[in-house]
């Protein structure tokens, strides 16, 4: 099931499958991309992940408390249960985020690569990850809405 909602960073399309959020889609969505079933605006689960969104969005929350089952590797499972380590406001490098997990520096373009397959970003924060000099760099939904992700949890006025 899914269901859009509105965002400073553009629409953003939830879905959730057995009761969990398994992806949060940037716009434009690629259809066909997973499985999405039927959309469902009233579906608990959806209508939750819709507050807590909206509530970090105002600024109101710093962390979420969402059912998630991201579909990925054991790597890429790894990599993002350690962003979920990364707090609101803060960020890590992938070199930090290789560190992490027992794997030296050479292992950060792997880090990358799996930052960069979350399929539920901003609740698995994979925005906070920035290169090791300090810069931006890649992420899925562009570096526009990564940067505005960033401000947003460095400032105290809300953004909706």
């Amino acid at each position: 099931m899914w269901t859009v909602i509105e965002s400073p960073i553009g629409p953003l399309r939830l879905v959730e499958q057995d009761g969990a959020i398994t992806a949060i889609e940037f716009s434009p969505f690629r259809d066909g991309a997973r499985p999405l079933g039927a959309e469902a605006a009233d579906n608990p689960v959806l209508v939750v992940a819709a507050r807590q969104l909206a509530e970090y969005f105002s600024g109101d929350r710093t962390e979420f408390d969402l059912p998630l089952a991201p579909a990925g590797s054991a790597w890429q499972r790894s990599v993002w249960a350690q962003l979920l380590g990364i707090g609101y406001g803060e960020t890590a490098s992938y070199g930090e985020i290789a560190a992490r997990l027992g794997k030296t520096n050479a292992a950060s373009r792997a880090v990358g690569t799996a930052n960069g397959a979350n399929p539920i970003p901003i609740v698995i924060p994979c925005h906070r990850v920035i290169g090791a000099n300090g810069t931006l760099t890649g992420y899925a939904g562009g570096l526009e809405r990564k940067q505005v992700l960033l401000e947003l949890e460095r400032d105290e006025d809300a953004l909706f």
